[in-house]
């Protein structure tokens, strides 16, 4: 079966890579601009323009291939959300403070949300609705729901992401170890010792 591709527009697929120095030279101006007489219809016009020309991006997300064109300004979670329709990844405080949008990019844990797109062309994504192989959970997974390691559920993607990463990175050998690097993860819930335990019990079964 092909993999998965959203073609580029000819006239986007023109526009060459975006440097970090460029998406911070074009947020400081539009920012400027809203301070002029009329700077706010002007920097809205100014944003507007930027979005539509756009900016290539080729990213691998759950193992399907990707090509899109982009707002250079966009964040990951927001390319995920917005134009992938991968909503597992969650948008809590779009502050990297809550690790609710937390994914694994090239195997390491991010926030999402304070991550620019347009930063990783080539990367390899993986969110929450890639870590199950089809109808057999991760274990992980499948530890979150024994131990009870959720309540509403709006921080578990979050959670098992960070988790799988805590796991990979050798930071689970002990309920301690694993609060100190889960401390970016909230859970509004209190589901921490579930959320540990669960860590803990999965650690095993990987490592087995």
């Amino acid at each position: 079966m092909p993999e998965e591709t959203s073609h580029i527009p000819p006239a986007a697929a023109a526009f060459p890579p975006v440097s970090r120095r460029e998406v911070l030279q074009a947020t400081a101006g539009a920012v400027a601009l809203a301070a002029l007489p009329g700077g706010a219809a002007d920097s809205a016009a100014a944003a507007e323009a930027g979005a539509a020309a756009g900016h290539s991006l080729r990213i691998t997300v759950n193992g399907h291939a990707h090509e899109l064109a982009i707002d250079p300004r966009q964040s990951i979670l927001d390319v995920l959300r917005e134009r992938l329709n991968l909503t597992g990844t969650k948008k809590g405080c779009n502050q990297g403070a809550c690790g609710a949008c937390t994914i694994l990019l090239n195997g390491q844990r991010v926030n999402a949300c304070l991550t620019l797109a347009a930063m990783h062309d080539g990367a390899e994504i993986t969110t929450i609705e890639g870590v199950a192989q089809g109808e057999a959970l991760h274990p992980l997974q499948a530890a979150f729901i024994e131990h009870d390691g959720f309540q509403c559920g709006y921080c578990t993607g979050g959670q098992i992401m960070s988790g799988l990463g805590c796991i990979a990175e050798g930071h689970a050998g002990s309920p301690a170890e694993i609060k100190a690097w889960m401390s970016g993860n909230i859970c509004r819930c209190g589901a921490y010792p579930g959320i540990v335990a669960a860590i803990a019990q999965a650690n095993k079964a990987v490592r087995s």
